[in-house]
């Protein structure tokens, strides 16, 4: 939480040198890599062999290529292509395309999901009203929570449609009928199918000329950018997205949606050795290293913050928030008090009646507005001015403590014109203990879940915050098995142990082109590229991969 007129110079590229952004979140948040020399173009082809096609997985690989055995999606002997190219010395593309569209998936509808026989037959008899004939199907996995090996939930589908617009017009009729339908692939389900697949992969060696850094889009906080125009801005040679975020006509309250500032990172986020957003709980973040981070390469960890601010009187209190709409936390997990504990739930907000947030001038040029109280603080920290009204110019230089509730009680009575308030905020690791040193062009960038760890899958649904255990009675089910168990766009970066930095998009919701993947098939697939530590990064629209100024994949949205 340095004050930007206090933050140490970064080293800036010299002629000879090329930035690459590898972005990684649509509105705000990209990876700067600098490089020295010219692009190449080469390009190299491989067409596997049946027997290579159907070739294990082979986790701490060197890095993936062209010449690596093939992905464990699907039947192993699928037909499987890898395109490499040589972005910039020290950065390779490969493309890889995996098998094919199944005679056998369809479009159809789920006119819900359910887990006892009483709610199924419920949801039958519903249909048979209707005057269609239901069927019954398990979704692609357990409940993360128990008994293993029973599916989660059955869902009850009608129809078998060749296109999509007829499951479309049947589920507007579902919908008027009151019930909660959608129309679904089932190439994405996450049973058994042959795909396509298409990924795009960047491969980084730790040899490189390079120095990897993070940007916000826009220059700030609130506000959303596209990957391409990311690219652009920043004269990259390649990006990819990443990150949670608030997006664009984003609700403000409380509920199963991500709610607050359109563009506000929901999770831990660096800038530049700037700490700009808080964690959720002990989410897994992607740490890039600036150039005096100790000698360290990229890593993928959990990591949390704590924060907080103390009066020139020696009242402290804890600092719940980060450059965010004050009352709500995106995601949940955070140091907020509601009586319910710090448990994740991704992309549901929680509501915190009791609200400490910090606004710096990296949340954009107007601190947020709204009820409660707030202190203006100068570049050395001093409070200029105290408010019953939220909202304002954000000090160049200073800051903006907002408080709701109890909070703002206790900056009432401890904030004083000319007081000094001293913002203290670490970052650690929860599972060493150990700090985390926000060193200057140190890069952050929250993500989740948790993919691998040392080689070996390191999937905990519930930890990082895709239970599907109800959240203030709202069913998460549904949104378990779309988000985690069916197939999606994703973005994901691993490290491999020998140091490479992988960044992997899969291609989803376009059947024919590719199926994309379940969280446990991109654990798999990023074991296949090598990786030891992964996490995943986003995924669905945002998903989008940028080379040469040129948009590579196929986005869904």
């Amino acid at each position: 939480m340095r004050h930007p007129s206090r933050r140490p110079r970064t080293r800036r590229p010299s002629v000879a040198t090329r930035p690459v952004v590898l972005a990684l979140l649509i509105p705000a948040l990209a990876l700067l890599v600098l490089l020295a020399g010219t692009p190449s173009t080469a390009e190299s082809v491989q067409r596997p062999t049946a027997a290579n096609a159907a070739a294990a997985p082979h986790a701490g690989a060197a890095a993936p290529n062209a010449a690596a055995p093939s992905l464990r999606l699907g039947p192993g002997a699928l037909h499987e292509t890898r395109t490499s190219k040589t972005v910039a010395p020290g950065v390779t593309h490969l493309t890889i395309t995996r098998g094919h569209a199944s005679p056998d998936d369809h479009w159809t509808v789920t006119a819900g999901l359910a887990t006892g026989e009483p709610e199924i037959t419920a949801l039958e008899r519903r249909l048979r009203e209707l005057g269609h004939t239901p069927r019954r199907e398990a979704v692609a996995g357990p409940d993360p929570r128990g008994p293993p090996g029973r599916p989660m939930a059955t869902a009850v589908r009608v129809g078998a449609f060749a296109t999509a617009d007829k499951a479309n017009r049947l589920r507007a009729e579902l919908v008027r009928a009151g019930l909660g339908a959608r129309v679904h692939h089932t190439s994405e389900d996450g049973h058994h199918t042959t795909g396509p697949w298409h990924l795009d992969v960047l491969v980084l060696e730790p040899a490189a000329a390079t120095r990897l850094s993070v940007e916000l889009g826009q220059g700030h906080v609130e506000g959303v950018e596209t990957v391409s125009s990311v690219a652009r801005r920043t004269g990259a040679l390649a990006a990819v997205n990443g990150g949670f975020y608030v997006t664009p006509n984003a609700r403000r309250e409380p509920g199963p949606w991500l709610a607050g500032t359109p563009g506000d990172p929901a999770g831990l986020t660096v800038v530049g050795g700037d700490l700009l957003s808080e964690s959720v709980r002990h989410r897994p973040a992607l740490v890039l290293p600036g150039p005096s981070g100790d000698g360290d390469g990229p890593a993928v960890r959990r990591l949390a913050t704590r924060l907080s601010v103390t009066t020139s009187s020696g009242s402290t209190h804890t600092v719940t928030g980060l450059n965010r709409l004050p009352g709500l936390v995106p995601s949940c997990g955070g140091t907020w008090a509601t009586g319910r504990g710090h448990a994740a739930h991704h992309d549901y907000t929680c509501g915190s009646p009791d609200d400490l947030v910090v606004i710096t001038p990296a949340y954009g040029p107007q601190a947020p507005t709204g009820d409660g109280r707030q202190a203006l603080l100068d570049d050395n920290g001093r409070v200029t001015a105290l408010q019953d009204r939220l909202g304002g110019p954000v000090p160049p230089g200073g800051s903006v403590v907002q408080a709701k509730g109890a909070a703002a009680t206790w900056l009432a009575t401890h904030a004083r014109p000319g007081d000094r308030l001293r913002l203290r905020d670490q970052v650690t690791d929860p599972d060493t203990r150990q700090q985390l040193r926000l060193t200057p062009g140190l890069g952050i960038v929250d993500g989740g879940p948790l993919l691998l760890r040392d080689g070996r899958t390191a999937l905990d649904p519930v930890r990082d915050g895709w239970s599907p255990e109800a959240v203030d009675g709202h069913d998460r089910r549904t949104f378990y098995n779309e988000w985690y168990l069916r197939r999606n766009p994703r973005t994901a970066a691993g490290i491999t142990a020998s140091g490479h930095l992988v960044l992997m998009t899969a291609d989803g919701r376009h059947p024919g082109h590719s199926a994309g993947l379940t969280i446990p098939e991109a654990a798999a697939v990023m074991r296949s590229l090598g990786a030891v530590d992964a996490l995943n990064l986003d995924g669905g629209g945002s998903t989008t991969l940028v080379t040469h100024g040129r948009v590579r994949n196929t986005p869904s949205d």
